[in-house]
């Protein structure tokens, strides 16, 4: 089955900024385009899956919201934020609040400058504290939470959100985006990973409700785009021998094929045909010698080192500093 990939009015290039949020499935395309060497920032929160929380923590960065000591709460002798991922959490407070809010002000700065968010929604289930929630906190806005960092399931009250919710919440954090920084464009995708744990059932509803609220976002706002990575795996790929051992996430064969139609469909030529020289370098990088003090190998680093610095003089936007210090090392 084919679907018809439309290319974007104005493709993403390498001069541009990527703010990337959302789901797991976010990070495999931000983990691509920064290999790539694209300009990125991906999950400043952290993992995220439901519309709430990823407006939520948007709205937070045109803010510069900076979190306090009472924002965090302690369980199982770590301090966590309900509002991000446990990467972020930390048994001594201090370093936890003042990593949330390092992360917050990268993202204020980056999101000002930046030409394109990427938002992957995975799911339209939200949790909210309940009543029996257990240790002294600061509740969160409107007893939302984004991560519940393996709490008691009784301290939560599960949601599906009704698509009228959903599109409310996007236009509402469309419309602060667009006055925050004008010249951003949104892409977004829908995650082709299956939350299973929730039921087949309520998973389909779940996605239906997203691709629903998405398209109506696209087709009100001319700088709004869908990127159909859900459709892609489900549709046309569609067999299990493209999903992982959990039968719920997407393999490595998958994901390559949806990264291939991201590139086509949502990054210029030219972009494209650089990614295939940073490509060979990011190999060679990775390449570990058998025998590292042979004169081979290092012609080989010599090599390299020759290309990467063609590469800088000749593309001065690239971020190629790394690699030159890498196969500087004869």
């Amino acid at each position: 089955m084919n679907i018809d990939l439309k290319r974007l009015p104005k493709p993403i290039n390498y001069r541009d900024k990527i703010l990337l949020t959302g789901s797991c499935f976010t990070e495999h395309i931000g983990n691509a385009l920064s290999d790539a060497k694209f300009s990125v920032l991906q999950n400043p929160n952290g993992i995220l899956f439901d519309p709430a929380s990823v407006c939520r923590s948007l709205l937070s960065y045109i803010e510069n919201k900076q979190y306090r000591e009472s924002d965090l709460f302690l369980l199982n002798e770590v301090w966590h934020s309900w509002q991000h991922h446990s990467r972020f959490s930390n048994i001594n407070l201090k370093d936890a609040v003042e990593k949330i809010n390092e992360s917050q002000q990268n993202a204020h700065t980056f999101l000002k400058q930046a030409d394109w968010v990427v938002i992957t929604l995975g799911s339209s289930f939200s949790y909210r504290l309940s009543k029996q929630a257990g240790p002294p906190q600061t509740p969160p806005l409107e007893g939302l939470v984004a991560n519940c960092h393996r709490a008691p399931s009784q301290w939560f009250n599960k949601h599906l959100l009704e698509i009228d919710e959903t599109i409310s919440m996007l236009e509402n954090c469309y419309e602060r985006l667009a006055q925050f920084n004008p010249g951003l464009n949104i892409i977004f995708t829908v995650s082709p990973v299956r939350h299973i744990r929730d039921g087949v059932t309520e998973n389909n509803r779940s996605k239906a409700r997203l691709i629903e609220a998405v398209h109506y976002m696209v087709s009100k706002f001319d700088k709004v785009f869908y990127f159909p990575a859900y459709e892609l795996v489900i549709d046309v790929l569609r067999d299990y021998r493209f999903y992982d051992v959990d039968l719920a996430h997407p393999n490595y064969m998958a994901t390559e094929f949806v990264l291939e139609k991201f590139s086509e469909s949502c990054i210029d030529e030219f972009s494209q045909q650089l990614m295939q020289d940073i490509k060979k370098i990011v190999i060679a990088r990775k390449h570990k010698a058998f025998q590292p003090e042979t004169n081979a190998h290092r012609e080989f680093l010599v090599t390299i080192f020759e290309k990467v610095k063609i590469l800088q003089e000749k593309y001065p936007f690239l971020d190629l500093d790394e690699e030159l210090v890498y196969f500087s090392q004869i």
